[in-house]
């Protein structure tokens, strides 16, 4: 199994050939990164046993995508897998271009012997991303990775240069094959709990990260597992939080840190201990029992191996959610990011609707399903983006979810709820189960204004954070509990909301927002891409036009 590594450029490509199709005023003036990647099944070794993985270029994970603002990515993916596959990219917005958003209900499938080329512009963003196989139950089997984003030189960043940037890919892990783990969900019964936790597709101490006396490192940490939150600790070591999917964060130093499904924070780490290795340790929480699995921080002048007993994490709820409310933007900090309606300055902005979402777990004809507001997702045959750009009828309709919960037994829906362009919404998670959850918004970052225990109601707005609220892409919700965040809708297109834990979004835990205009512009939208894979009643149709 190859290790990971950092991505080649795309090699042989006709670069003249590409600038003359694709430069356009969706695009112009920046610089382009082009990426070629073969997409396989291979064996790997995550936990000492040998099963069937996703590999991209033979590497898993997959390899790392580094980018600076602005910059136009393609990557090329060719699909050698016998089934069809897709790519999203978790946290980067795609600015006015849900097309490429890489999962079903935006983009077609790569048939199997296929490829696609994604065209992505990192957009007024900077920060820690990841990507991942969208489809069937793939996540489960690999094929994932991490995605930075850097400043411009000219931008300052609030902290100096650290000596090294690492990436940690952290996660629950089975060994069972991905089909197996699928075909469970599909005879209705829910998944058993996971055999292990993986760091950087590895088991226990089976990776190393080499630090320098006296110099500071950046850790980039995603939980890219299928459901359980996860804490990350270092022996004997702080962690400075410095910024949270895209946004500088206030530097608090926390002795470990509590990392959700879908969720990414960077860290720095001074080597400031006598030299010898350290573990570092991930563990699950608010789960019915621990796993831990580690990896070395090794000194390089270090003789002494790791040793002691592992570091505990914490257990109490009410530590996390701490924690969490703890997590502030860094006002003072300069970065590049759009400025809607003046949302620097969020809390003074009117809200113009209140959505509340509230999941559900139930029998639908004997088998296991999830739901929002009693609705539990059914893809369609075709795209909800191409439907709707091309104007078909019958695919999906808009209001199929409402904006509060129902009260009704769940049921099957293709749901898709309607938004206007340039609206500023609350969106309330409300959560009545036991576990913690973590939902994601494809095409935006939002601001987490608040959080707390019981049900929420409109004099929980009295607690809000309207000042220096974290902005991301991910929130968790605690048991029993609501998490309410502000969103601008700036972005134009079909975006996906969903439950992070996999096997839920699989069962229905998620729908589509249609953020829309009347108004055909490319100041708002991009067309459908002149490459895009055409399938279902999309077939056959031309991308020159709707």
């Amino acid at each position: 199994m190859a290790q990971r590594s950092s991505t080649n450029l795309w090699g042989g490509f006709n670069v003249a050939l590409v600038l003359g199709l694709f430069i356009n005023i969706a695009f112009a003036d920046s610089p382009y990164r082009f990426f070629d990647w073969n997409v396989t099944y291979g064996d790997i070794y995550p936990l000492g046993v040998r099963q069937q993985g996703i590999l991209i270029n033979g590497q898993f994970p997959g390899p790392d995508i580094y980018a600076v603002t602005n910059d136009n990515i393609y990557i090329n993916v060719h699909n050698s897998l016998p089934e069809p596959f897709l790519l999203s990219w978790n946290g980067v917005q795609q600015r006015k271009n849900s097309y490429q958003d890489g999962v079903y209900g935006t983009t077609c499938p790569i048939p199997p012997g296929q490829n696609f080329t994604y065209r992505i512009q990192v957009k007024d963003q900077i920060g820690s991303y990841f990507y991942f196989p969208s489809l069937a139950f793939h996540k489960a089997a690999g094929g994932f990775g991490s995605i930075r984003v850097l400043s411009r030189p000219l931008i300052p960043v609030p902290f100096p240069e650290p000596a090294a940037d690492y990436t940690l890919l952290i996660g629950d892990w089975y060994t069972a094959n991905h089909t197996t783990l699928k075909t469970i969900l599909d005879r209705g019964h829910r998944l058993p709990f996971p055999n292990g936790i993986v760091i950087n597709g590895r088991g226990p101490s089976a990776t190393t990260f080499t630090v320098e006396k006296g110099k500071t490192y950046r850790f980039r940490i995603t939980n890219v597992g299928l459901q359980h939150s996860l804490n990350f600790r270092v022996q004997d070591h702080e962690l400075k939080l410095v910024e949270v999917e895209g946004t500088h964060t206030m530097q608090n130093t926390y002795s470990s840190l509590d990392v959700h499904v879908g969720q990414s924070y960077s860290v720095l780490i001074t080597a400031d201990q006598p030299s010898r290795d350290f573990y570092i340790a991930v563990s699950t929480r608010f789960a019915p029992k621990v796993l831990t699995s580690t990896a070395i921080l090794h000194y390089s002048d270090s003789t002494t191996s790791v040793g002691g007993p592992i570091p505990g994490g914490p257990t109490e709820v009410e530590w996390s959610i701490n924690q969490a409310r703890s997590i502030r933007t860094n006002l003072t900090a300069s970065g590049p990011r759009p400025n809607p309606q003046g949302s620097y300055h969020y809390g003074l902005i009117n809200i113009s609707r209140t959505i509340k979402l509230e999941s559900s777990a139930a029998l639908v004809n004997r088998k296991q399903r999830y739901a929002v507001n009693s609705v539990s997702f059914i893809p369609a045959d075709t795209p909800l983006k191409l439907a709707d750009y091309f104007s078909i009828d019958g695919v999906f309709r808009i209001g199929s979810i409402p904006d509060f919960p129902s009260g009704k037994t769940m049921f099957l829906d293709t749901s898709v709820m309607g938004a206007d362009y340039r609206a500023f919404i609350e969106i309330v998670f409300q959560n009545h189960e036991n576990i913690v959850q973590s939902w994601h918004i494809d095409g935006y970052s939002f601001w987490v204004v608040g959080m707390d225990g019981g049900v929420w109601t409109p004099a929980s707005r009295e607690q809000y954070n309207l000042r220096d609220a974290v902005s991301r892409c991910t929130t968790q919700v605690y048991p029993k509990s609501w998490t309410a965040i502000y969103m601008s809708l700036d972005n134009v297109g079909m975006w996906n909301i969903r439950s992070e834990f996999w096997a839920r979004q699989y069962l229905g835990q998620q729908f589509y927002l249609r953020v829309y205009t009347p108004v055909k512009s490319f100041r708002d939208e991009y067309n459908v891409p002149d490459n895009a894979l055409l399938c279902g009643k999309a077939d056959g149709k031309s991308t020159a036009s709707p």
